[in-house]
C-alpha cells in the first residue's frame, strides 16, 4: 500500500515536469512568433490576439476575435492562430524529442501506477464496504452520543445557573430572616454582597429585574425600622436622663461626704499631734467606684442605627437627623413647668440637663464619629445660657435663705457630676457668687429675728438643767462647761436659757455661710471671718442685747443675768472662731495667733459695761429709796435706840440679797463692784488674808486696789458722825479689824 502510493505520486511529479516543459517552450518560442507576425505585416488585432494566448490572458481573446469578424478580417487572424499551432507542434515534437526515453519510462511507471492504483481502489472499495457496515451500528450511538453530550453540556450550564440561583434565594431568605428579627446589620451585608457578586451572575433576566426592584425596598423597610427603633430610643434616653442625673449628682455627694470624712480625721489628727495625743490612726482609703459602670444606660439602638445608615451610605443623614432631634430634645428640657416653684422643680431640671449631657459625652466617646466636640460645645452653650439666665431670674425673687441654700448646694453638686465628664459650669456658679451678699442679707435677718424672739421670750433668770442629755445639748455642744467633770443634777447653769439659744443661732448662721461658700476651692477665712460673722454679732446679736438692756424694764437679777450671759457670749467668740476655722478647712494654729479674733469681743466689753451700769442704776435708785428713809430718824437724840432703825436692815437685807445674787451670777471681773460692798460691811474684814474665805467670798477682789480703797476708808465714820462713831462696840470691833487687814495687806504688798 506504501509502495503504491509512492509509485502513484512520482508518476504525478514526472506528469507535472513535462507540462511545464511545454509551457516553458512556448513561453522560448512567443517571440518568434511575433516576429513572424510582425513580418507578415499584420501588427494589429492579429498580434494582440497571439500576445494574448501567449500571455495566457484568456479573458481577452473572446473579444479579440469578435472583433476581428466584426472588422470582416477573420483571415488574417486565422493564418495567425495556424502559423501559431505550427510553431506550438515543432515545439512539442523538439520537445518529445528531447525527453523521449524519459517519456516511456514515465509512461511505464504510470501504467504501473494505474495497476496498484486499480489495486488500491479495489482495496480501498473493500475496506469502505467493511468500514459502511460498521459505522451503519456505531453512527446511531455516535448520534445518540452526540446528543447526550449536548443534554449534558445543557445540564450542566442549568444546573450552574440553578446554584446561582439556589445560593441567591438562600441569601434572600436568610436576608428576609434577619429584617423579621431586626437583625439589620447582617441584612445590610447580605444586600451589599448580593448587589456585588450575584445580580450580574443570575442569568435569568425576570429573577434579576424583581431582585434589583427589591433591593431599594428593603434598604428603605430597614432605614424605617431602624428610625422607628431610633426614635424609641429618643422617648426613652429623655425620661431616663433625669434618673442618670441623679444618679451622677448621688455619685457626687456620696464623694463630697467622704472628702468631709477625711477632713474631719485629717483635723483631728491635727489636733491629736498638736496636744500630744494617743497614738496615730492611719487609714488607706481604697473605695473607688467606676462611675461609668454604675450610669448604664443603653446606647445599642444609637450605635446600630448610626452603623446601618454607615451601611447605607446615609451617615451624614443620619448624624444631622441625631443632632437635629438631640437639640430638640435639649430645648424642651430647658423649659421650666410653669405649675411648680422653682423651689420644688429644680432638682429633676437640672438632673435632666445633667442626664442630658452625660449621656451625650458617652455618645462621643464611644459613637465612632456621630457627634463632634464642636457639636457637643454648641448643645453645652446653649445650656449653660440659658440656666445660667434662668438661675439669675429665679434668685432674684427669693427671700428666704434656706431656699437660696438649698438650690447653691445642689447646683454644686450638679457641677461636680458635670466636671467630671470634662463640662465647665463657671458662669452657673458665678451666679452664686454673685448673690453671696444677698444670701448672708437674708440669713442675717433670719438670725435677727430668732435671736430677738429668743431675747424677748428669756426670763434672764439661771438655767435650770434636771438631765444629762439637756446638759450636753446646751452646755458642753457649745464648750460652755467650767470642769470636764459631770455635774450633779439638777445643774443650775451661770447663764440663762437664750445663752444656748443664741449659741444655736450664731453656729448653725455658721454653717450656713460656710455652705454656700464652699464651692470652688477653699473658702477665704477672713472674709468669712471678719465680714459675716462680726457683722451677725454686733449689728445684730449686740444691738439685740444693749436693746434689752437700754429699754427693758430690768431689775437687779435679771441685769446680774445680763452682763453674765454677756461674758459667756464672750467666752464663746474663740468657740465660734475655732468651728469657723474648721468648716473652713483652715489651719486651727491660725486662730491661735494674736492679731486673728473677733472684734465683737471688745464689743461685748462694752455691752457688759453697759449692762453693768444699768445694774448700778437699779442698785442706786434702791438704795436712793431707802435713804430717803433717813429724813424720818432724829440723829441728835441723847439716848440711842433699843433696835435699829428699819430702813437699815432692810438696807443691808437689799445689800446682803445684791452680794449673794452677784456671787452667783456675775463673772469674777465683775463681782469687785459689790464684793468690795460685802467685805467693808463685814464684821471681821480681817478674813480677807485667809486664802480659803477670800477664795470663796472675795475671789474677785486684788489685793492692791483693796488695800488702795481700805486706807482710803480709814477715819471715815469719825469724819463724817464726830464722837458718834465712838459710841458703837461693834463699830469699834469692826474698825481694829479693819486696821489689822490694813496691815497684813501692806505685807503683801
Amino acid at each position: 500500500m506504501g509502495r503504491d502510493d509512492d509509485e502513484h505520486a512520482e508518476a504525478e511529479a514526472d506528469v507535472d515536469r513535462r507540462h511545464h516543459c511545454l509551457d516553458f517552450g512556448t513561453k522560448m518560442h512567443a517571440p518568434s512568433k511575433k516576429r513572424n507576425v510582425m513580418e507578415n505585416g499584420d501588427e494589429g488585432i492579429d498580434v494582440v490576439l497571439v500576445r494574448s494566448i501567449i500571455n495566457g490572458e484568456h479573458e481577452n481573446v473572446g473579444p479579440i476575435v469578435r472583433y476581428a469578424f466584426e472588422r470582416g478580417k477573420p483571415e488574417a487572424l486565422l493564418h495567425q492562430l495556424v502559423n501559431l499551432v505550427g510553431k506550438k507542434e515543432v515545439e512539442i515534437e523538439e520537445l518529445c524529442r528531447l525527453h523521449y526515453d524519459e517519456f516511456i519510462l514515465a509512461v511505464d511507471e504510470l501504467r504501473d501506477v494505474l495497476v496498484d492504483a486499480d489495486e488500491l481502489k479495489s482495496s480501498l472499495s473493500n475496506q469502505n464496504f467493511q468500514l459502511q457496515e460498521v459505522a451503519s451500528t456505531l453512527l446511531p450511538k455516535f448520534d445518540e452520543l452526540l446528543e447526550l453530550y449536548s443534554i449534558k453540556k445543557n445540564v450542566t450550564k442549568a444546573i450552574e445557573t440553578l446554584e446561582v440561583c439556589v445560593q441567591l434565594s438562600k441569601l434572600c431568605l436568610t436576608c428576609n430572616m434577619h429584617v423579621s428579627n431586626n437583625r439589620f446589620y447582617p441584612a445590610v451585608r447580605i444586600l451589599d454582597l448580593i448587589e456585588k457578586d450575584y445580580i450580574q451572575k443570575t442569568p435569568f433576566h425576570a429573577l434579576r429585574k424583581a431582585i434589583k426592584k427589591q433591593i431599594p425596598a428593603i434598604k428603605l423597610h430597614i432605614e424605617k425600622k431602624v428610625c422607628r427603633e431610633f426614635d424609641d430610643w429618643l422617648v426613652h434616653i429623655r425620661s431616663m436622663a433625669v434618673e442618670v442625673g441623679q444618679l451622677a449628682i448621688g455619685h457626687a455627694s456620696s464623694a463630697r461626704q467622704r472628702e468631709e470624712e477625711k477632713r474631719a480625721r485629717r483635723e483631728e489628727a491635727e489636733k491629736q499631734s498638736r496636744f500630744g495625743g494617743g497614738d496615730h490612726v492611719y487609714t488607706l482609703d481604697v473605695e473607688h467606684v467606676d462611675e461609668d459602670s454604675v450610669l448604664e444606660f443603653d446606647l445599642a439602638p444609637v450605635y446600630r442605627a448610626h452603623h446601618i445608615h454607615s451601611c447605607l451610605s446615609l451617615e451624614d443623614k443620619f448624624r444631622k437627623n441625631y443632632y437635629k432631634n438631640r437639640l430638640m430634645q435639649l430645648n424642651l428640657d430647658l423649659q421650666m413647668p410653669p405649675v411648680q416653684s422653682f423651689l420644688e422643680s429644680h432638682r429633676p431640671f437640672f438632673a435632666q440637663i445633667a442626664g442630658f449631657f452625660i449621656v451625650e459625652n458617652r455618645v462621643l466617646q464611644t459613637a465612632g464619629g456621630l457627634l463632634s466636640e464642636s457639636q457637643v460645645e454648641t448643645l453645652w452653650n446653649t445650656a449653660i445660657s440659658k440656666m445660667t439666665s434662668i438661675l439669675e431670674d429665679q434668685f432674684s425673687h427669693m427671700d428666704t435663705a434656706n431656699h437660696l441654700l438649698l438650690i447653691k448646694d445642689f447646683i454644686t453638686l450638679v457641677a461636680d457630676a458635670l466636671t467630671r465628664h470634662g463640662y465647665g459650669l463657671t458662669p452657673l456658679l458665678e451666679v452664686l457668687d454673685n448673690n453671696r451678699d444677698k444670701y448672708h442679707e437674708l440669713l442675717l435677718s433670719e438670725c435677727r429675728k430668732h435671736i430677738g424672739d429668743t431675747l424677748a421670750s428669756d426670763t434672764f433668770e439661771q438655767m435650770v438643767i434636771k438631765k444629762e442629755y439637756e446638759y450636753n445639748m446646751n452646755v458642753v455642744l457649745f464648750h460652755l462647761q467650767s470642769s470636764e467633770t459631770l455635774p450633779d443634777f439638777p445643774y443650775i447653769a451661770p447663764f440663762s436659757s437664750s445663752v444656748p439659744d443664741i449659741c444655736r443661732v450664731v453656729r448653725s448662721f455658721i454653717e450656713d455661710s460656710v455652705n454656700y461658700l464652699s464651692y470652688g476651692g477653699p473658702v477665704n477665712f477672713d472674709d468669712v471671718l471678719k465680714k459675716y460673722l462680726n457683722k451677725l454679732m454686733i449689728d445684730d446679736l449686740n444691738e439685740a442685747l444693749l436693746k434689752v438692756i437700754h429699754t427693758g424694764n430690768l431689775d437687779v437679777s435679771q441685769a446680774m443675768q445680763i452682763a453674765a450671759n454677756i461674758a459667756v457670749l464672750e467666752c464663746t467668740c474663740d468657740i465660734f472662731l475655732c468651728q469657723t476655722a474648721q468648716l473652713c478647712s483652715g489651719p486651727l494654729h491660725l486662730v491661735e495667733r494674736p492679731h486673728v479674733g473677733l472684734t465683737v469681743k471688745a464689743v461685748f466689753k462694752a455691752s457688759q459695761n453697759a449692762a453693768y451700769d444699768a445694774l448700778l442704776n437699779v442698785v442706786d435708785s434702791k438704795l436712793d429709796e431707802y435713804l430717803a428713809l433717813m429724813n424720818s430718824i432724829e440723829w441728835t437724840t441723847d439716848k440711842a435706840p433699843e433696835h435699829a432703825n428699819d430702813y437699815i436692815q432692810e438696807t443691808v437685807i437689799y445689800l446682803d440679797s445684791l452680794i449673794s445674787t452677784a456671787q452667783q451670777i456675775l463673772p469674777l471681773d465683775g463681782i469687785y463692784k459689790v464684793g468690795l460692798v460685802n467685805l467693808v460691811l463685814s464684821n471681821q474684814p480681817e478674813n480677807f488674808k485667809n486664802p480659803v474665805t477670800r477664795e470663796k467670798s472675795y475671789g474677785a477682789l486684788d489685793y492692791k486696789k483693796v488695800a488702795i480703797i481700805s486706807e482710803k476708808f480709814k477715819d471715815s465714820s469719825d469724819k463724817l458722825f464726830g464722837r458718834l462713831s465712838n459710841c458703837s462696840t461693834e463699830q469699834k470691833s469692826r474698825k481694829k479689824s479693819m486696821d489689822m487687814l490694813k496691815r497684813k495687806l501692806k505685807e503683801f504688798s
